[in-house]
């Protein structure tokens, strides 16, 4: 009876941890990730108008390469908007490299696209040698 009870606790124990730890899966590091596309804005624009839902499928939360040229950045929210179509948000500070009409080769973890403000949105970005 007592070996049912410990081997009972110990299954438990078991499947909580499995739980645990599936559940809180450490964050991913997109800067250490190599990307899973490297895109143009042009395509990726071609490809949602064609089929929006395929495209969410190919690219949502897959890290992307683009480069694009800095039409305007924003301090407050570490982001920056590329060629009018694209808002990218920095984790951690705005790079001071970042000027306006500069070319940037940027990656990040692409999170869809705004249908009302009609942009595209990546978070986690680096800045790309």
């Amino acid at each position: 009876m007592k070996n049912k009870i410990l081997l009972g606790i110990l299954f438990s124990l078991a499947i909580v941890s499995f739980i645990y730890l599936y559940t809180y899966r450490g964050h991913r590091d997109i800067s250490s990730e190599n990307p899973d596309y490297v895109v143009s804005i042009a395509d990726l624009e071609k490809e949602f108008s064609t089929n929006g839902s395929l495209a969410y499928a190919k690219y949502q939360d897959k890290t992307i390469e683009l480069t694009a040229q800095v039409t305007a950045i924003d301090p407050t929210s570490k982001g920056i908007v590329l060629n009018d179509i694209v808002f990218a948000t920095f984790k951690d500070s705005l790079p001071k490299s970042i000027t306006s009409d500069k070319t940037l080769k940027i990656k990040g973890r692409f999170l869809g696209y705004d249908e009302l403000l009609e942009e595209f949105k990546i978070d986690q970005c680096s800045v790309r040698p």
